[in-house]
């Protein structure tokens, strides 16, 4: 610093002022030198930013010459030709296709708020607004080519061309809007001769891990030789419908085109309106073709004998299927053919509230690795569930691949049935634990496919509430269900088969006075079944509804047989199930006057079913 100002300097120096002029120029050369250096470090962040926003800018340009750059996970298989969603008007780059659970996993965790590994190794997932089926907003489009076939009404509302064109149109526009986008190809069906292609094409890797456990996974093989799909399913369940469009009644919306062969959905992201939306499908082919499609599960026997297990939600499908002395065929959705059954899909759905290790020990550990534990409550912490908590739902579920059950049968196809049993929960505590039924009741029970809500499982509910859903599944029925009817009687003189009605639930009184059925009697009853010993019991006859009650079953006490011994109120008895007995005669004579056609066979199904009028109690 002396030197520069020496040199600079015009006039002569004393010492003095050198050493000041020196720490001047020090205190300035230190001030330059600091903006020097901070204008330097600005510029290097500047660069610094710039090359970030290059390179995340690059990683989200998904392009042919960038896919070296994927995860090393990353599953292409041809890179999901994106030409087969161009042609739809998709045009997303980074596309997952049938991606596996671990690389669906870690898509959830980065992109899916709610989503979370837990204590067991399944992945929890929260579906957001909607925690179960919208029944109320499922549209069926009306077209010449099928509009003749299809029941009309409540369950399948008719939608026109026209408004399906806007929700697809709809639903593409918003895949469109996505980063990412994933598609499954699986096939519905396990026998081979009847299967169909199914594509689904979604924007959460919640979506396709749970139909990649509820579709019937396609082998490299498979999937190398898949082709078009029969059928397509388009979930833009995020983005809402447009309530003003013709038709709609709602921002959710899951509409069905039989002619285009697609599904649309909107509105919702539970994930079981994809399952059902194929079941839907296949509700309508398969009768078509002269298969009964139903809403049931099956087993089998170490003898290869077969049982189906009809039932609505919560009348324990599910978990009397599931028994360690049998093989889990399936545990929702069954055809019938010439051949015998088969299970329609490639994984379960069970209903996880009030789940225990005791009571359900094959579901329980079910739940692991691969497993979609759904609208649960979990610490945080510790990942554990808490199977009791219903905050966030009562329909609270878990989808696993149906091999993650030790004795499922794979590939999952049977016999003929020798029985089938229709499965009820009564909360008005009149059905007995255990009826055989003749062929005519049997298709009487089945069209009327009864069971009962409780209060507290619907806001409004205060009082047991009975629930008819023709063939035990209504809203996935397409056909009238006489026709679905036929096909059983037909197959079930064709081939003998036993069928029995077995209440699940209350006893010694209506929900709120009485109790629930025993796990342990019923699986008992069913044990019965399946050895034969019911088969060869003492029955009699049940007053009013005409059914035939066995006097005694092993490992059952013989006082709850006769639902009317185990009531302390007799009058009140009656009145439940007079009140009853009125329930099934009004549900009935709607099937009657849908189907003049078919009124010989109606009428001959309720005379034998429904006695009229009230009977003599049987003595104690």
């Amino acid at each position: 610093a002396q030197a520069i100002f020496s040199f600079s300097c015009p006039i002569p120096v004393t010492s003095d002022l050198c050493a000041m002029a020196t720490r001047g120029a020090a205190r300035t050369l230190a001030a330059t030198a600091g903006r020097a250096g901070r204008f330097l470090h600005t510029s290097r962040l500047l660069a610094d930013q710039a090359k970030v926003r290059s390179r995340v800018a690059e990683a989200l340009k998904v392009t042919q010459s960038a896919a070296h750059q994927f995860p090393a996970d990353y599953p292409h298989h041809a890179d999901a030709d994106l030409k087969m969603l161009h042609e739809l008007g998709i045009n997303t780059q980074w596309v997952q296709h049938n991606a596996r659970p671990g690389t669906l996993y870690d898509e959830a965790l980065r992109y899916e708020k709610g989503s979370a590994i837990l204590s067991t190794g399944a992945l929890a997932a929260f579906s957001g607004a909607k925690t179960g089926r919208s029944p109320l907003d499922k549209r069926v489009v009306e077209e010449p080519s099928t509009k003749d076939d299809i029941w009309w009404g409540a369950v399948n509302i008719p939608l026109s061309e026209k408004t399906f064109k806007i929700n697809r149109e709809r639903a593409i526009d918003y895949l469109n809007t996505r980063e990412r986008l994933y598609v499954f190809d699986g096939f519905a069906g396990w026998d081979t001769e009847h299967r169909y292609k199914i594509r689904i094409i979604t924007s959460r890797a919640y979506h396709a891990l749970f139909m990649h456990n509820m579709l019937i996974r396609p082998s490299a093989e498979e999937l190398a030789n898949f082709g078009e799909p029969d059928y397509t399913i388009y979930n833009a369940g995020a983005f809402p419908a447009n309530r003003a469009t013709e038709g709609m009644t709602s921002g959710t919306s899951v509409s069905l085109n039989f002619r285009s062969k697609e599904v649309v959905i909107l509105g919702t992201q539970y994930a079981g309106e994809m399952k059902k939306g194929v079941f839907t499908i296949m509700n309508y082919l398969l009768p078509r073709d002269g298969i009964l499609s139903m809403h049931a599960s099956a087993n089998e026997g170490k003898d290869g004998d077969v049982t189906i297990f009809f039932g609505l939600s919560g009348t324990g499908k599910t978990t009397l299927s599931a028994d360690e002395h049998r093989k889990l065929i399936g545990d929702d959705e069954h055809a019938w053919t010439d051949n015998g059954i088969y299970n329609i899909e490639g994984g379960c759905y069970a209903k996880a509230i009030g789940l225990t290790r005791e009571k359900e020990p094959e579901i329980w550990d079910a739940i692991r690795f691969g497993a979609l534990l759904e609208n649960v409550v979990f610490d945080q912490r510790t990942g554990t569930v808490d199977y009791d908590d219903c905050s966030i739902t009562e329909n609270t579920r878990v989808s696993y691949p149906l091999e993650y059950i030790p004795n499922a049968k794979i590939p999952a196809v049977g016999g003929h049935p020798e029985n089938i049993i229709m499965l009820t929960c009564d909360a008005f505590g009149v059905l007995p634990p255990v009826s055989k039924l003749t062929s005519e009741q049997a298709m009487y029970h089945f069209i009327s496919g009864y069971t009962a809500k409780v209060a507290g499982t619907e806001e409004g509910v205060s009082e047991p509430t009975a629930t008819f859903s023709a063939c035990f599944g209504a809203p996935f029925m397409v056909w009238h269900p006489a026709k679905y009817a036929e096909l059983l009687a037909d197959k079930m003189a064709k081939h003998n088969v036993h069928a029995w009605l077995i209440n699940t639930g209350w006893t010694g009184g209506a929900y709120g006075s009485g109790h629930r059925m025993s796990l342990a009697d019923t699986r008992a009853i069913i044990d019965a079944i399946h050895s034969g010993e019911l088969a060869k019991a003492e029955y009699v006859n049940f007053p009013r509804f005409n059914l035939q009650v066995p006097k005694t079953c092993p490992n059952v006490d013989s006082n709850i047989l006769m639902p009317s011994q185990t009531w302390a109120d007799q009058f009140a008895f009656e009145a439940a199930a007079e009140k009853l007995s009125k329930l099934f005669k009004d549900n009935f004579k709607k099937f009657e006057e849908d189907a003049p056609q078919r009124s010989e066979l109606l009428a001959l199904t309720e005379s034998a079913a429904v006695c009229h009028g009230r009977q003599q109690h049987v003595e104690r």
